[in-house]
């Protein structure tokens, strides 16, 4: 069993910035793509980033290139969205995800990853 947990998130007004934290646990943690996805209020939940497992692969959706980043530092289990030039419709729950496709790829359908956490609010607003 993986787990993942979210932090970071909080209010912020537009132009800000935040990174959030997914940290994962559980058996081999390291071998696993991990997506960022957010679901504002009536809307579907939507891929924003993911990074394969080994780092080298990175994916974005095109509302969020230029100011979202994903990283993944492996020693600590832990996968970094630094958001940038924060604008109102970012506003949402944003969820990590973990695949546990065998590749070293990653897709942004939210039907392929297998562990999900509980999500961190991220509102902005001024």
């Amino acid at each position: 069993q993986l787990q993942l947990v979210e932090s970071g998130g909080g209010l912020v007004q537009p132009g800000g910035s935040l990174r959030l934290s997914c940290t994962v646990s559980g058996l081999t943690r390291n071998y696993y793509a991990i997506g960022w996805f957010r679901q504002a209020p009536g809307k579907e939940r939507e891929g924003v980033l993911c990074i394969s497992r080994s780092g080298r692969t990175t994916r974005y959706a095109d509302s969020v290139k230029g100011r979202f980043t994903i990283s993944r530092e492996n020693t600590s289990n832990t996968v970094y969205l630094q958001i940038n030039s924060l604008k109102p419709e970012d506003t949402a729950v944003y969820y990590c995800a973990a695949d546990s496709r065998t590749d070293d790829v990653c897709v942004l359908n939210r039907l392929t990853y297998d562990y999900w956490g509980q999500g961190t609010q991220v509102t902005v607003s001024s």
